[in-house]
C-alpha cells in the first residue's frame, strides 16, 4: 500500500495532487503527464508504479482511478517542443499543464522527482515518488496508458513502424525500422542520439 500522503491530510490540506510523466525516453511521439486527486480515503492495493503493472492491469486501473478520482489533468507536450526545451523541461512543463487541467482547488502537490513551482503551492519532490505515493502512482498509470493508447493510434497510421508494440522506445525491433523506413517528420524526437544518426550517418570516404 502506498501510503506517504496519508501524513498530510488534515482540516487544511484535502486535495493532493499526485503527478508523474511518461515518455520521457521514447524517440518518437509526446511526452504525457497527469496530476491526478483522489479521495483522502481512497484505497486500491493494486495502483503501483505503472512500470510494475502489465499492460492489462494499467487498463484496469485506469478505468477504477478514472472512476474514483476527484479531479485528472493531462498534459502533453510535443516531439518538436522537446527537441526545442530538452526533456527534462518537456516533462515538467507537460506536469503543469497537467496540473492547470484540475477542475477542484489544489491544497497540496506531489511529484514524482521533479522539482515545481504552481501557484504558490507546497510541491513535495518524491524519489521513486511512484512507489510511495498512491496519488503518484495514480497519475503514472493515466500518463501511461493515454500515451500507450496515443502511440496506438499513430500506429494505424504508420503500421510500417509497429509503434503499438514498442511505444517509440529504442528497441532493437524500432531501430531496424527506423533504419529502412527512416524517421517520420515532426514525430520522431530529432534531438535524440538514435535520430540523429539515422538523419546524419557517418560519411565513409574510403
Amino acid at each position: 500500500m502506498l501510503t506517504f500522503e496519508d501524513q498530510f491530510f488534515n482540516e487544511n490540506i484535502k486535495n493532493i495532487a499526485g503527478c508523474d510523466e511518461a515518455g520521457r525516453g521514447p524517440l518518437c511521439g509526446p511526452v504525457v503527464a497527469s496530476a491526478v486527486i483522489l479521495p483522502a480515503d481512497f484505497k486500491n492495493e493494486l495502483i503501483n508504479d505503472s512500470k510494475k503493472l502489465t499492460s492489462k492491469e494499467r487498463d484496469k486501473l485506469f478505468d477504477v482511478i478514472k472512476k474514483n478520482a476527484l479531479a485528472i489533468g493531462i498534459g502533453i507536450v510535443s516531439p518538436k517542443e522537446i527537441d526545442e526545451i530538452n526533456i527534462y523541461a518537456a516533462s515538467k512543463k507537460a506536469m503543469l499543464l497537467a496540473l492547470k487541467e484540475i477542475s477542484i482547488p489544489i491544497d497540496m502537490i506531489l511529484t514524482d522527482y521533479m522539482p515545481l513551482k504552481f501557484n504558490n503551492i507546497e510541491a513535495i519532490s518524491l524519489v521513486k515518488g511512484d512507489a510511495k505515493a498512491r496519488c503518484i502512482a495514480a497519475a503514472s498509470i493515466i500518463a501511461k496508458v493515454t500515451r500507450d493508447r496515443l502511440m496506438d493510434e499513430y500506429s494505424k497510421k504508420y503500421p510500417e513502424y509497429h509503434f503499438d508494440k514498442h511505444k517509440g522506445y529504442p528497441t532493437k525491433e524500432h531501430l531496424e525500422i527506423l533504419k529502412k523506413f527512416g524517421i517520420i517528420k515532426g514525430f520522431y524526437r530529432e534531438s535524440y542520439k538514435p535520430v540523429q544518426e539515422i538523419l546524419y550517418p557517418p560519411i565513409t570516404l574510403f
